[in-house]
């Protein structure tokens, strides 16, 4: 893993030399920008699911993306239909034409059991299930919850695309890394992955080997393809599970796991890293590189850590001066929260999002 210095920011971080990472973070560097050099016209595509009072926080989430991302984005919106006009009168305002693309979608189940699916878990959040089957012609796709924001560029998690293996069809983080703490250790009733299970508020699917896959599972000694296999396991499963879609997940993987390619906790930081205090070492050493506000933490006052930086995303205008706008008036907000166990570590917050601005800034001064 790459090590950053800790600096008490601005001005010191600015003068940071290049090679502080040392050569595991030259070489993880390397890769990135080989893929994307080798990619070069490949555009990145986003899906995301918004039901109800979700608006506001897609749209913050859509603002992190195209920040600081490098090559052209494609959104996938599946949204209730009442919603549909809000979100094209604020995404046709948004500044960055050719950049950004976006499609807008209903929310669409399977007819025979719609109702079921769609109130599994949270409204709507099972639509995730069926995006392989819905964008067809989609090679691959980068799903994201509603309370996600990006703190670098989505090209870098869009990279790990590259160093799937030749079975690997899907990414996620572990749900926990801490056993003491963890849900699926102590309290499922179903299979899941690994020692934690897995989380899939972030996740990197290649949906031309989801189609073509065959999976292994315990209904049944044939293999089922992905269409074949999702109602099945809600039949099955459907009084055991408590997390909805993430549990259908984590059975799935549980009977693949040579399908999954797993990324560390810095890719889907959520308040079980730190609210016990801090437990996502990687996070540690280089900094939150995707934020997951779950359980409503960006609008309430349990975790003001996560709620500061969700404000300042939301609230900065794109093309102002990303130093002075976000990042000091960031840190300031972030200060105040050292009362908390995530405010303790209120530089993990930060720094890579510093580091993020930093890189910007280079690529715009070459052009």
């Amino acid at each position: 893993r790459c090590k950053n210095l800790s600096v008490s920011f601005w001005n010191s971080y600015w003068m940071l030399p290049s090679d502080v990472c040392g050569m595991n973070c030259f070489w993880e560097a390397a890769f990135r920008y080989d893929y994307m050099k080798t990619h070069p016209s490949e555009k990145m595509h986003l899906a995301v699911v918004a039901c109800g009072e979700r608006l506001e926080e897609t749209v913050t989430m859509l603002r992190s993306a195209i920040i600081f991302s490098i090559k052209p984005l494609q959104f996938h919106i599946f949204a209730e239909d009442q919603l549909h006009e809000r979100f094209k009168d604020i995404l046709d305002d948004f500044p960055y034409e050719g950049k950004v693309n976006y499609t807008l979608y209903p929310i669409t189940f399977p007819t025979e059991s719609a109702t079921e699916w769609k109130k599994l878990f949270k409204p709507c959040a099972s639509q995730r299930l069926f995006l392989p089957l819905i964008l067809k012609n989609v090679d691959s796709l980068l799903y994201v919850d509603t309370d996600i924001l990006f703190l670098r560029p989505v090209d870098d998690i869009w990279s790990f695309l590259g160093k799937f293996n030749s079975t690997q069809i899907a990414a996620m983080a572990p749900e926990h890394e801490e056993p003491r703490i963890g849900w699926y250790n102590r309290f499922a009733r179903h299979p899941y992955y690994g020692v934690t299970g897995i989380n899939s508020g972030v996740m990197l699917m290649n949906m031309t080997r989801i189609r073509r896959k065959y999976f292994k599972n315990d209904m049944t000694p044939v293999r089922l393809q992905w269409g074949e296999i999702l109602m099945p396991l809600l039949k099955k499963y459907k009084l055991n599970i408590t997390w909805g879609d993430q549990d259908l997940l984590n059975i799935m993987f549980f009977h693949n796991p040579e399908s999954l390619y797993v990324f560390p906790c810095q890719w889907n930081y959520r308040p079980d890293h730190c609210i016990y205090g801090s437990n996502c070492k990687e996070a540690e050493e280089e900094g939150i590189f995707i934020l997951h506000g779950n359980r409503g933490v960006y609008h309430d006052e349990k975790q003001p850590t996560f709620r500061a930086v969700y404000e300042a995303i939301k609230n900065y205008s794109f093309g102002d001066d990303l130093v002075h706008s976000l990042l000091q008036p960031l840190e300031l907000e972030l200060r105040k929260t050292m009362h908390t166990y995530c405010g303790r570590v209120y530089k993990v917050f930060i720094k890579q999002l510093t580091k993020s601005v930093r890189d910007l800034h280079a690529r715009r001064s070459k052009g």
